[in-house]
């Protein structure tokens, strides 16, 4: 969006060097082609399902017919009781979802191009960032670029360490304090607590920091060759703290390049 280099910080916080940046940095933001992806990416997780056809409907009630005084609901041959209607008792229901039913949403493939680019540079707007509620008055550079030895840390407290000299341990600390029991009733159905995201750490290759990581409250270790829009706008708002290594920003580079 106009910035053309960025700091390269080391794992104590201090500026080692500078980096040119890719070109997809210039991506006009684009929340509606976002919101599209994301939600195009949401949708294929989910469940079909419907109900039986014949829910309801296995009795033999019949309706009486006219002149009895009574409704002409189908009704059991043995107590008069109404059954197989709907708003029955036993009864099925008007217009069940069906299992056929298209859940998963489609997206044209250079548009969903578009939206990863545009929350890849979503991430290096520190007002975007701190708009979409990241704590970040004390991270020194946008985008975060560092050195590649950070997917070589082995321990949570060496990650901690780093997050720290980068100023965004704050941000850790908001998403853990963030956590709270979901309000209705999916708290009974697997998924009872909420909690926001926070800094998302991006590598080029698979190492030892995906462990160390792992036990931090919404910190998100990702291989560059593996980004999504879903990662980057978390519930389709552009702008997660993101921090780059060097040689993911260069493979960044060289896979806009060849797409382009």
């Amino acid at each position: 969006m106009g910035k053309l280099t960025s700091k390269v910080f080391d794992l104590q916080g201090k500026q080692v060097d500078k980096v040119k940046l890719p070109s997809v940095f210039k991506t006009a933001l684009r929340p509606d082609v976002i919101r599209r992806a994301v939600t195009a990416i949401q949708s294929h997780r989910f469940q079909p399902q419907g109900r039986d056809p014949m829910a309801g409907k296995r009795t033999s009630a019949e309706s009486k017919g006219v002149g009895l005084g009574i409704a002409r609901v189908p009704r059991l041959k043995i107590g008069m009781r109404a059954a197989f209607g709907v708003g029955i008792v036993g009864g099925h229901r008007a217009h069940p979802p069906r299992s056929e039913k298209k859940i998963r949403k489609k997206i044209p493939r250079k548009e969903m191009n578009l939206a990863l680019r545009s929350a890849i540079a979503a991430t290096g707007v520190k007002e975007i960032v701190a708009k979409r509620g990241h704590l970040v008055d004390d991270v020194p550079d946008f985008p975060l670029v560092v050195v590649d030895d950070v997917g070589s840390l082995q321990k949570t407290k060496d990650v901690e360490g780093f997050l720290l000299s980068l100023g965004a341990w704050a941000d850790v600390f908001r998403a853990k304090e963030s956590r709270h029991v979901r309000a209705g009733k999916g708290k009974g159905r697997g998924r009872r607590y909420k909690q926001a995201v926070g800094p998302l750490i991006i590598v080029s290759k698979d190492g030892s920091i995906v462990r160390a990581a792992r036990n931090l409250p919404g910190v998100d270790i990702a291989l560059v060759d593996n980004l999504n829009v879903e990662l980057l706008a978390p519930g389709t708002h552009p702008g997660r703290l993101t921090i780059w290594s060097n040689s993911a920003l260069e493979k960044l580079s060289e896979k806009f390049s060849e797409a382009a």
